[in-house]
């Protein structure tokens, strides 16, 4: 079974962007291993002028997606069991912890909001999940979307090359990434830091290991204050 992905949007034709290159490309196009469907949300407009908007229960700016043309354009695909995940500025941050547990599901649906959002009660009465990529503000959900679909996408099963290569990756055990060197030896005054030319593996994981700490330190303190037993060199 492969990793199946609906994306609810208004615009199909964003899709699939940036997911249709490189290793996730070539996963979906020639290897099968995802699916991509696209649901066109003006497709299920209720309204003779195709409008799926209208006003703010309220009043206030803006216009907002109503609740029964979103529920018509989800109940057109197949649930089975996918996360329902509505990509939002308010919405919960978008973490490796949750793209581990959804790309454990048969795929995803995807909600790509527009204008001022969609009707609070379609979200709570289909159980999506808000999702945010950042504190920041988009003029729609499909880049977002594409960012969590890739995020799940690339832990499925074959999709990556060196499935090695995901276990010191930035967040897997709550802590950033370490910095990455290649040839040249020199490169505008800058050297490669000596200990990884050494050949001495266990100096070259303490090396990392302390590079990955003080990362985080400066980065993201928020995300070492949590952490404060994963801080020691992995062994052998």
């Amino acid at each position: 079974m492969g990793f199946d992905v609906s994306v609810l949007t208004m615009f199909p034709e964003a899709f699939p962007g940036p997911l249709g290159v490189s290793l996730i490309g070539t996963a979906w196009r020639e290897k099968g291993l995802w699916t991509l469907e696209t649901v066109d949300i003006r497709d299920f407009s209720k309204d003779k002028r195709g409008f799926l908007d209208d006003t703010p229960a309220g009043g206030g700016p803006g216009q907002v997606l109503r609740a029964d043309v979103i529920a018509s354009a989800l109940d057109s695909v197949d649930r089975r069991e996918r996360p329902l995940l509505y990509m939002s500025a308010r919405g919960r941050p978008l973490t490796q912890a949750r793209v581990a547990a959804w790309s454990k599901a048969p795929g995803l649906i995807v909600l790509c909001g527009r204008f001022e959002g969609v009707d609070q009660r379609v979200l709570d009465a289909r159980g999506f999940e808000e999702i945010a990529v950042g504190d920041a503000v988009l003029a729609g959900g499909e880049a977002a979307a594409m960012v969590a679909i890739e995020a799940c996408v690339r832990l499925a099963p074959g999709v990556l090359g060196q499935a090695a290569s995901l276990s010191e990756e930035s967040f897997e055990d709550g802590l950033l990434e370490h910095p990455q060197y290649t040839r040249p030896r020199t490169f505008e005054g800058h050297d490669i830091p000596e200990v990884l030319l050494s050949g001495n593996h266990a100096e070259i994981r303490k090396w990392r290991q302390a590079m990955r700490n003080e990362t985080t330190r400066e980065r993201r303190p928020d995300l070492w204050a949590l952490n404060p037993a994963k801080q020691q060199p992995k062994g052998d």
